[in-house]
């Protein structure tokens, strides 16, 4: 995944009507020569590039450094193929707040117009939701989702954008997701459980976020499975948690369920910063019990496995984890995975030098397919001055 920063604050209100008509034009004729030169599955390809998505969205006239953008974009897409999805060979799904539950509906509504197997949209739909699932429960960076748009093409390729908004921070954090259904029956896809994004886009870098989809979060993955699947073992070390949690300053010495000696972890906030076990008493949460008695039953064979089962979220994720990482020493990763930068870099190379190459493919990009559109010379010259020279 590539890396850097990025800012943009968190907006309300709505886009005015007069802004999103013009959008919707821009849009529908930016999209149909963009498909035309470079094909449906690349169009939906450079959606999930943040830098791309980024740039479409202020050619479209909205601000570049708001949460809006975001949103704003993907209805105003959606908006302006209705109609011409299956000749463009793309269709987006979902959208902001209550729309974007409606998405493996209209996935599902999509794969029968157009006859796709089964097992295919099968498939998309299990992208969608486990892409949620991943970033409302395994990276838990304190932004809550509330927008999820689901983009794909007639050949497989698919994208995910969404965003999560603090609300506290007054701030937004955009996650994208690519890859190809084709590429997943081979068994050659993405592994949603380690690192899974393309790009994560965030205003700022969170301190001690739990991000379970991290490749070092891999040993504490292994045995989070182990412990859903051994309700009693599970509730047994809650117990330990709960008793000892309050000792915060000494070692207490264990045996686990091998007779074996461990140590229990200091529980102070000097050596014991990311889990708050004090606050948490997870053996009296009775919803938290019942998925565990679920997961008991089922036995997950992988984490997207276990992931994917119903019920589980933020908290059964976040208590695995814990006792992971205090009973058994797993520690999980605790390193914010949002580092993009829209501006390509900076000019005194913090985050990291300007990637000139990219930058100038990005606005050629743009400029050829403002020029090849049917607006008139005004409306293009209009567009092409927000562009840099």
């Amino acid at each position: 995944m590539q890396r850097g920063v990025a800012t943009f604050t968190l907006d309300y209100g709505k886009c005015p009507p007069w802004l999103f008509q013009r959008m919707v034009k821009l849009g529908r004729e930016m999209t149909q020569v963009l498909v035309d030169e470079y094909g449906p599955d690349e169009f939906v390809k450079r959606i999930a590039n943040p830098v791309w998505f980024q740039a479409l969205g202020t050619v479209l006239a909205f601000d570049w450094n708001a949460s809006g953008l975001t949103t704003i974009l993907t209805a105003a897409l959606k908006e302006s193929i209705r109609g011409q999805e299956k000749d463009l060979g793309i269709f987006i799904c979902g959208g902001k707040g209550k729309t974007s539950r409606k998405t493996p509906e209209e996935i599902t509504t999509w794969g029968q117009r157009l006859s796709l197997p089964a097992p295919e949209v099968d498939q998309l739909v299990y992208n969608s939701k486990l892409s949620a699932k991943v970033d409302s429960s395994l990276v838990q960076d304190g932004f809550q989702i509330y927008h999820h748009a689901f983009f794909f093409s007639k050949n497989g390729a698919w994208t995910v954008v969404q965003q999560g908004m603090n609300t506290q921070a007054q701030s937004a954090r955009r996650y994208h997701w690519h890859d190809r259904v084709n590429d997943q029956a081979k068994n050659e896809n993405l592994n949603f459980v380690d690192e899974p994004h393309t790009a994560i886009a965030s205003q700022a870098k969170v301190e001690d976020v739990l991000d379970m989809s991290a490749h070092l979060s891999g040993k504490n993955q292994a045995i989070s499975i182990d412990l859903a699947s051994n309700y009693s073992s599970v509730m047994r070390d809650f117990k330990i948690l709960a008793k000892h949690a309050s000792r915060l300053s000494r070692m207490v010495d264990l045996q686990d369920q091998y007779g074996e000696n461990l140590t229990l972890l200091e529980l102070d906030h000097g050596e014991f910063k990311h889990h708050p076990v004090e606050a948490e008493d997870f053996s009296e949460n009775r919803y938290l019990k019942k998925i565990l008695a679920r997961l008991s039953e089922k036995k997950p064979k992988s984490y997207e496995n276990f992931l994917a089962t119903e019920g589980v979220g933020p908290k059964t994720v976040r208590a695995l984890s814990l006792v992971a990482e205090v009973i058994y020493g797993a520690q999980p990763s605790y390193q914010d995975p949002a580092r993009y930068s829209f501006a390509h870099g900076g000019k005194d190379a913090t985050p990291f030098p300007v990637d000139l190459v990219t930058y100038d493919q990005t606005i050629a990009t743009m400029k050829d397919a403002v020029s090849k559109t049917k607006l008139n010379t005004f409306e293009k010259d209009k567009v092409l001055k927000r562009l840099p020279k």
